[in-house]
């Protein structure tokens, strides 16, 4: 039986969906069979895990209304042990209330995971920011959960309300563990940056913080506006290096649990 790694975060911006599909390129590596689902309305996940130009645009959403059959929202990437489900039609709407309200009351997401579970070792899940009925409904399908936290004093005020929704969510689903704090977007030698990370590793306990942090780098930036995880692009990269690291020791503690 597999396991479903969420990725959340309180705002956007801060390297959710970089991180999603960097972590799930990297496990699909280690040839472990990875499924990456796009839960947020925004379908940021289709500009960078690295699709080929005219792939179909649908996705999660036309699943979820039952205009597509999943095998259809099932897309190939350029690994073989990686599959893409993107958010779909919604993306290209502005108002994505609806969508959000179809999740929070209907189990289509909570068994398209069950699902997923059964046939891949790994399903990662990119939830929109904030603490709504979506990313909700993803924690309380998952069993492990990984908050990317900006680098900069802004976002240290966000990070308490996500971590009491992740507490609040283990109290109804004892599956779930939360991995740890992922440093994202971080500047050496800049000094707000800096006190960020130190301001988190004294105030946080430490299995609660992952000692590497993502480095800010323009290879990230490229590889993204290139439509590719900067893990593929430039292996060589400092921030593709610190996403094999992380996605190494996450790899390590998922494979203790599917037996």
């Amino acid at each position: 039986m597999g396991r479903v790694l969420s990725i959340v975060s309180q705002k956007g911006g801060v390297g959710k969906t970089t991180t999603a599909v960097n972590l799930a390129v990297a496990f699909a590596r280690r040839g472990l069979k990875t499924l990456l689902i796009d839960a947020d309305p925004q379908g940021a996940v289709r500009y960078g895990v690295g699709l080929r130009r005219g792939h179909p645009t649908v996705g999660f959403d036309d699943y979820l209304r039952g205009e597509k059959a999943l095998r259809e929202v099932i897309l190939p990437t350029a690994l073989p042990w990686l599959r893409v489900i993107l958010a779909g039609s919604v993306s290209e709407s502005a108002d994505h209330s609806d969508f959000q309200h179809r999740v929070g009351e209907s189990t289509v997401l909570a068994d398209l995971l069950a699902m997923a579970r059964e046939r891949c070792h790994v399903v990662v899940v990119d939830t929109p920011p904030g603490l709504g009925a979506i990313t909700r409904r993803v924690l309380a399908a998952s069993q492990h959960v990984v908050v990317p936290l900006q680098c900069e004093p802004l976002a240290l005020q966000t990070t308490p309300q996500i971590l009491r929704a992740i507490q609040d969510v283990i109290s109804i689903n004892d599956e779930l563990t939360l991995e740890g704090i992922l440093l994202t977007m971080f500047e050496a030698g800049n000094p707000a940056s800096e006190r960020v990370v130190h301001y988190v590793r004294e105030h946080l306990p430490q299995h609660l913080v992952f000692d590497t942090p993502i480095p800010r780098t323009p290879a990230t930036a490229d590889a993204f506006a290139a439509g590719q995880p900067v893990v593929l692009r430039n292996p060589a990269d400092a921030a593709s290096q610190a996403y094999v690291n992380i996605a190494t020791r996450l790899a390590e503690r998922l494979a203790e649990r599917f037996a």
